[in-house]
C-alpha cells in the first residue's frame, strides 16, 4: 500500500506538503503542475513551486516530492522534464487532469484526453529524455466529456514505457462532483500491464477500503482528503489518533502554517491562505468550521496568529467535568 499525495494547484504548495508529510503516512507527493509552453523554462520557476529541488527532490521529512509538468508540446516537455531532473526531481509526472478552462483553452490538461496520439507522443518524448533510473508517471481522467476514450488513454500512457498512471476517476465535465467512478479504474487496471494508482473520493478509512475493493488498487492518491483531515494517511494505515486528539494536533499545524505563510507572501494574500485551509479542514473538523465563521472578516496577520495562539492555549485549558 501507498499512498500519495496529489497536486493541488493553489492549495498544496511547499509549505503544506511540508506539514502534511510530516504528520506521517504519506509516501509520496507530486507538485502543483509546472506549465510549460514551447521553452525551456529557468530554474527559478522549478525552485519556486519545488523547493524541494534543493532538498535532494524530498520534503523536509524526506518523503519524495516528484515534478508535475503540463503542456502539449512533446520536444519542450521532454527538455524541461531534462532539467527538472537536473535539479535534482525523483521522477517526472505529467498532467492531462486538469480541468481548470484556462489550462484547456491553452491545450493542457483533460482537454488532451480528446488526443491519446498526442499523449503518447509527450510520454515518449519525456521518457526519452529522462535516465532510465528516474521514474516517468501520468495522471489523467477518464475522459474529457465521455468515457468513450478511457481505455484508449490508458493504452497511449502505458505503451509510452512510463511507470505507473495514476487515474482521477471522473471526466472533466463531472469535475468533482460525486460519485467517482471506482469501477472504471478497475477496468484500466485491468487493460494495462503497468501500475494503476486510484484517485478520487477517499475522504476517510471506510471510503479508502470501498476504493481498494471496487478499483483493484492497493495504491492510492489522496488530495482534498489529506487536506481535511491531515491524519487520514495515518489512519488509513491503521495509526491515527482519536477525533479529540487529531484536532489538538492540527492547531499547532495552523499556527505553524499561517507563521511560514507570513514569511513567504505579501500581507494582502496571507488571509486567504489561511482561511482557505481553514475551511477546508472544515469539512472534517467541526472545531475548524467554527473557528473559520468566527474569523472569515479578519485580515490582519497579526490578529490571525492571537487567534489560532488563543485556540491553542484553550485547548490546554482543563476541561471542567
Amino acid at each position: 500500500m501507498r499512498i500519495l499525495l496529489a497536486p493541488m494547484e493553489g492549495v498544496v504548495d511547499y509549505t503544506l506538503r511540508a506539514l502534511l508529510t510530516e504528520v506521517g503516512g504519506i509516501d509520496q507527493c507530486v507538485t502543483e503542475f509546472i506549465r510549460v509552453s514551447d521553452r525551456l523554462l529557468p530554474a527559478s520557476v522549478f525552485h519556486r513551486l519545488a523547493p524541494e529541488l534543493r532538498q535532494q527532490g524530498r520534503t523536509s521529512s524526506g518523503v519524495d516530492v516528484i515534478v508535475q509538468l503540463l503542456g502539449s508540446d512533446p520536444q519542450a516537455l521532454a527538455e524541461n522534464a531534462a532539467r527538472a531532473v537536473e535539479l535534482g526531481a525523483p521522477g517526472i509526472d505529467l498532467n492531462f487532469g486538469c480541468p481548470a478552462k484556462t489550462v484547456n483553452k491553452s491545450r493542457g490538461g483533460a482537454v488532451l484526453l480528446d488526443e491519446p496520439e498526442t499523449i503518447h507522443a509527450i510520454l515518449v518524448a519525456v521518457r526519452a529524455a529522462v535516465p532510465a533510473g528516474i521514474p516517468v508517471s501520468a495522471k489523467m481522467r477518464l475522459g474529457y466529456r465521455d468515457t468513450s476514450r478511457a481505455l484508449e488513454n490508458a493504452d497511449a500512457i502505458a505503451s509510452a514505457g512510463v511507470q505507473s498512471l495514476a487515474v482521477h476517476a471522473r471526466t472533466k465535465v463531472e469535475g468533482y462532483r460525486p460519485p467517482a467512478h471506482w469501477e472504471w479504474i478497475a477496468r484500466i487496471r485491468e487493460a494495462i500491464s503497468i501500475p494503476v494508482i486510484a484517485n478520487g473520493e477517499v475522504w476517510s478509512v471506510e471510503d479508502y477500503y470501498r476504493c481498494r475493493s471496487v478499483s483493484g488498487c492497493d495504491d492510492v492518491m489522496i488530495g482534498r482528503g489529506l487536506v481535511a483531515n491531515p491524519f487520514l494517511a495515518l489512519a488509513i494505515k491503521g495509526d491515527g489518533p482519536d477525533a479529540q486528539q487529531a484536532w489538538e494536533a492540527v492547531v499547532p499545524l495552523l499556527i505553524r502554517f499561517h507563521r511560514e505563510v507570513m514569511d513567504n507572501l505579501s500581507p494582502r494574500h496571507i488571509h486567504g491562505r489561511l482561511k482557505q485551509w481553514l475551511q477546508m479542514l472544515g469539512w472534517h473538523f467541526p472545531q475548524a468550521q467554527a473557528l473559520f465563521m468566527q474569523l472569515r472578516q479578519e485580515k490582519d496577520p497579526q490578529q490571525l496568529l492571537r487567534a489560532l495562539c488563543d485556540a491553542q492555549l484553550a485547548l490546554s485549558q482543563p476541561r471542567s467535568a
